[in-house]
């Protein structure tokens, strides 16, 4: 099926806008088939996968059909709380450029007044599973009369859930004169028995599920906590030494909180979503073109458009929505014949969605092991000896070797343990650190009303500034602004901390683990 461009569309410069910061140019399929239909007023029935573009497909000419009287025109029914949020979510950034549209989702689980008050306050676009918004019908505290287009996201899913008869009551309560819009994976024959009730000449548009293959991409799941996500993603970054590797999470928020935690352990670390302005998106894209930034981290909708062929790694922080999704985002990776690697943080019921990604890709996807620091350090050994073995294959340590030789002539040390300082010095924790100090101004805070709090780990524990400074960053969610001097000796550390985060720092590190050190910290009394 043909792709469009979308100003080829005739669409509103505000959502041209929007889109454009969205990072899509052309349409998906399942959009050029159906916003032309759309927009002119006519029904459609569309099967497609998630994973398709489809919430834009339908969400565009929606938000192209409202005026500015602030009743509902548009109603939208999903299967579960989890799809009406996200489509809410997406109509909202397609939307952000036209003023005063209102968009509401309507769900089980919240509190009904708290809706119940939004409704009064008056919505343009309603986004609701079938239970909850006849629940509302029931009350009296929501009114189709306006309404003049109906869309059924998913509707195989709700009919398989036991909606029919809310679907039935629903349908009855809007105008008949009405633009109504299916979209569905499989079209039983349920589904098209609605269609033919409640749908008038629909055009249908059928887009085949992509068979996508990643032949040289080594893919592992590990089983991780979200807590433990953060320290996770470090091991891996170090135990393979990337140099260049994208992270990808489900919301904008997450995003943010990762890269803050990533730059607070030292990581040149950057992020990408909706919200950044193109020239901010520019920029960072050509940081990690140029690789003057390590680590990407980045959303589905911000990473379209992304083309860099020397990714190394593609973490999946959080585990995609839908099988095409997981299938796009580790094609980062691995691109003109290179081996890549991806890695998919599962815990709880994500193991479902590992489970659909899998039968979908038709491959068998590994679990991995949490890297410890011992391995860490045997595997950047492991590249030193590597670097070694090149350099000295390819000649000219003459003047090297004299240096090394007078060393050995002073009868102090043996080559050996020449060779395991100088390896030593290369991959060490202090040298580490002594390297992203040293790149960066000292650490000053923002607040100038400080507490000092020791800390019962140092470096004899093999404990860094950054360390201390990731821990409380992803332990207490205080920002690095308000953390001071840190202060690491040999079996305590000295940190300053803003006064007004003194106890949520304590409360906090009280249940972090550093190098397999439990913590001990009190606000420091001069003893």
């Amino acid at each position: 099926m043909v792709k469009m461009k979308f100003d080829e569309l005739g669409l509103s410069k505000e959502i041209l806008k929007a889109v454009h910061d969205m990072g899509f140019e052309e349409t998906t399929p399942i959009q050029s088939a159906s916003i032309p239909v759309l927009l002119a007023g006519g029904d459609v029935i569309g099967q497609a996968q998630t994973g398709t573009g489809k919430t834009a497909a339908f969400a565009i000419p929606a938000l192209e059909s409202l005026t500015a009287d602030r009743k509902i025109q548009v109603l939208i029914l999903c299967p579960t709380r989890e799809l009406a949020i996200q489509v809410s979510e997406e109509i909202m950034e397609l939307a952000k450029y036209k003023k005063g549209v209102q968009v509401l989702p309507v769900y089980g689980g919240q509190q009904i007044e708290r809706q119940m008050r939004a409704l009064h306050s008056g919505a343009h676009i309603i986004i609701g599973t079938p239970g909850r918004v006849v629940d509302h019908i029931r009350r009296g505290t929501i009114s189709f009369a306006a309404v003049k287009m109906v869309i059924l996201d998913e509707a195989d899913e709700m009919l398989d859930m036991g909606f029919r008869d809310d679907l039935e009551v629903i349908l009855q309560q809007v105008p008949p004169e009405r633009q109504t819009v299916f979209f569905s994976a499989t079209m039983p024959k349920a589904i098209l028995d609605m269609t033919k009730k409640y749908q008038k000449n629909p055009e249908h548009v059928a887009i085949k599920h992509e068979a996508l293959t990643v032949p040289l991409i080594d893919q592992e799941y590990l089983d991780v906590r979200d807590g433990q996500k953060l320290e996770t993603l470090s091991r891996l970054i170090d135990m393979h030494s990337i140099k260049l590797g994208l992270v990808f999470c489900n919301t904008k928020r997450r995003v943010d909180e990762v890269v803050g935690h990533l730059q607070a352990r030292g990581y040149s670390a950057e992020g990408l979503h909706g919200d950044l302005r193109q020239a901010q998106r520019d920029t960072v894209m050509g940081k990690f073109r140029k690789g003057t930034i390590e680590i990407l981290v980045a959303t589905d909708v911000a990473a379209r458009g992304i083309d860099v062929d020397d990714v190394e790694a593609v973490f999946n922080y959080d585990v995609p929505q839908d099988e095409e999704s997981y299938v796009h985002r580790i094609g980062r990776t691995g691109r003109a014949g290179r081996k890549g690697r991806a890695f998919t943080f599962v815990a709880g019921k994500d193991f479902y969605k590992l489970q659909d990604i899998q039968r979908y890709a038709k491959i068998k996807i590994k679990r991995g092991v949490i890297p410890s620091f011992a391995d860490i350090e045997q595997s950047r050994a492991s590249t030193v000896m590597s670097a070694i073995a090149a350099v000295v294959e390819e000649g000219g340590l003459e003047s090297y070797m004299a240096h090394i030789e007078r060393l050995i002539d002073s009868g102090e040390f043996s080559p050996i343990e020449i060779a395991a300082a100088f390896l030593k010095i290369e991959i060490s924790p202090d040298r580490e650190e002594e390297t992203i100090e040293s790149a960066v101004p000292a650490r000053k805070s923002f607040d100038s009303d400080m507490t000092k709090l020791v800390i019962n780990v140092g470096s004899r524990q093999n404990v860094r500034p950054k360390d201390i400074l990731g821990a409380i960053a992803g332990e207490t969610g205080v920002a690095g602004k308000l953390v001071g001097d840190i202060d690491v000796q040999a079996n305590l550390t000295f940190v300053d901390v803003s006064t007004t985060k003194v106890k949520q720092v304590i409360d906090g590190m009280r249940r972090a683990n550093i190098r397999g050190n439990r913590l001990k910290i009190e606000v420091y009394k001069g003893r």
